[in-house]
């Protein structure tokens, strides 16, 4: 990552379970190079930690207002986290 890399922890709420929001976010942030993980929350929202370079963080941020086929996202809320602790490669997690 030779660009201001970043960190940021991600809440995506609306209709995103059940249409595949999982595999998708990991398709584009790996078309990003883009680390991180993705999971399913119990109350119904995704959340994400992806990392990398700062624009495609943010290419990330404004991919995920559109989704997969299928959602409706409502809200995407992004706080910062460490880079720290972002694990190699992009993982869906249970």
């Amino acid at each position: 990552m030779d660009e201001n890399p970043k960190a940021v922890l991600v809440r995506i709420s609306g209709r995103v379970q059940g249409v595949s929001f999982r595999v998708w976010t990991r398709a584009r942030a790996e078309e990003f190079g883009l680390t991180g993980w993705v999971r399913n929350e119990d109350d119904g929202s995704v959340r994400a930690l992806i990392a990398g370079p700062d624009t495609a963080v943010s290419a990330m941020l404004r991919e995920f207002w559109k989704g997969p086929p299928g959602a409706s996202v409502v809200a995407v809320e992004a706080e910062a986290a460490s880079l720290e602790r972002t694990p190699l490669g992009f993982r869906i997690s249970a």
